[in-house]
């Protein structure tokens, strides 16, 4: 009997909010590795909102998946078989393997893990892809300076949460923006945030801003944005001269088609945020996490020691079997997880 692997596909382009109809699993017979490659099993799966925008098929900086194609996104595995001299087998390492259970590799832009120095799971969170992404896009684009105010979107998710933290090791006010009481709790009490402020419980975007202004008496100086949406309306009028911007991402926008590029509801705030940007003086930078791939040596030797000593903490959300990928993602998108969100595939 040939052996099978399973995987979930794109099963159609969504069509604004994703649904688990535009997701199907599959299983297909084991893949097999060539000269040089080596076939390895998933142990986890990283869920990110950037997935999203992957499934419109719209111009961006990198290619979407194609209709029936393997959902895209980073693993760690174990490697089965291998003729790559680099790699053998037991051994774990990160790759980008995507929704399935198992996959070829030709070793390239793979990295050997070594699971006594960390948890497996922290290769794709904290010490990976959103680790590396906070600590980048706060020193390039953010420039924080001691005694300024931070404000981050999405405060307790994979990305925000390290932003915060970073900028209280490095003397900042760091006012935090999630979804629910108990995670703006978590935020202050665990992640040592000055405040956080719940945006569910805020009718609209001037009662945020209201909350934004008594939380940030100085003014805001750094905005990273995550989000989007009401947060970043509420936060541009707040902003100081010469303030900062890092735009990593926009969760409230990605399902308006087009990665974010069909129109908002509401009212056109686009002259009036360009006009603050003139008048304030603002550096506004989007960034993608391979711009800074030159930084990760820094990352990677400074916050494994906040980790160690206490100063950084972390949450996952686990959900348990590849086939429960599409729904832990669409609650994702609808910030449902508490940290980084994680399928635990196979064993490991």
């Amino acid at each position: 009997m040939t052996e099978m692997m399973t995987r979930i596909v794109l099963a159609k382009r969504p069509q604004g909010s994703p649904t688990p109809e535009d997701f199907r699993l599959e299983e297909a017979p084991m893949p097999q590795p060539g000269a040089g490659e080596m076939l390895v099993r998933v142990v986890w799966l990283t869920l990110d909102p950037y997935m999203r925008g992957r499934m419109d098929d719209a111009k961006s900086y990198a290619a979407p998946v194609p209709i029936g194609g393997t959902m895209e996104g980073g693993t760690v595995a174990q490697v089965l078989t291998s003729d790559n001299p680099k790699f053998a087998p037991g051994d774990y390492v990160l790759t980008h393997s995507g929704w399935c259970s198992h996959a070829v590799s030709d070793g390239k832009g793979v990295r050997k893990l070594d699971p006594a120095a960390a948890p497996l799971s922290t290769a794709l969170g904290v010490l990976g892809m959103p680790g590396l992404t906070a600590f980048a896009g706060l020193h390039e684009h953010g420039r924080p300076k001691p005694g300024e105010t931070l404000v981050v979107g999405a405060a307790t998710g994979a990305v925000g949460s390290l932003v915060g933290q970073l900028a209280k090791i490095y003397g900042l006010r760091a006012v935090g923006v999630a979804g629910g009481a108990e995670k703006c709790a978590w935020a202050v009490e665990e992640l040592g945030f000055d405040a956080c402020l719940d945006h569910r419980a805020a009718p609209d975007a001037g009662a945020l801003r209201e909350q934004l202004a008594a939380a940030c008496p100085d003014g805001i100086d750094i905005y990273f944005e995550n989000v989007g949406g009401k947060t970043l309306e509420a936060v541009v009028p707040l902003m100081n001269q010469f303030g900062r911007i890092p735009v990593c991402g926009m969760i409230a926008w990605y399902d308006l088609g087009g990665l974010g590029m069909g129109e908002a509801p509401g009212p056109n705030l686009l002259p009036r945020t360009w006009r603050t940007i003139l008048v304030k003086r603002l550096s506004v930078r989007g960034f993608i996490v391979t711009d800074h791939a030159e930084r990760f040596r820094d990352f990677i030797s400074e916050v494994p020691e906040y980790i160690r000593d206490g100063r950084v903490k972390y949450r996952e959300s686990v959900t348990h079997g590849l086939a429960n990928a599409p729904s832990a993602f669409l609650a994702l998108l609808k910030g449902g997880n508490f940290g980084k969100q994680l399928v635990k595939v196979g064993a490991g």
